[in-house]
């Protein structure tokens, strides 16, 4: 089954993390799919930017968000509505 999760990138006191499609048994660093955007929870303004053309048509294709993902995704839409 695939999934929209959050892989860790960055340092290890200041984690910035990619918004990623890959097989739900993969490891957090393991292959992926297909990068659709980033979060940086470190960042004072704009945390998340994510392709949402690309986000919707891989929920078309079944994939499924994580719950931390589908909260980032509700709490940026409430944010700035705008294409990122």
């Amino acid at each position: 089954m695939l999934k929209i999760k959050l892989t860790p990138t960055g340092k290890r006191n200041h984690r910035q993390y990619r918004i990623v499609v890959a097989n739900d048994r993969e490891k957090l660093t393991g292959n992926i799919i297909e990068h659709l955007g980033h979060f940086d929870p470190h960042a004072a303004t704009d945390q998340v930017k994510l392709n949402r053309d690309l986000y919707q048509s891989w929920l078309a294709k079944g994939a499924l968000p994580t719950s931390t993902v589908k909260a980032l995704v509700a709490k940026s839409q409430m944010v700035s509505p705008s294409n990122h």
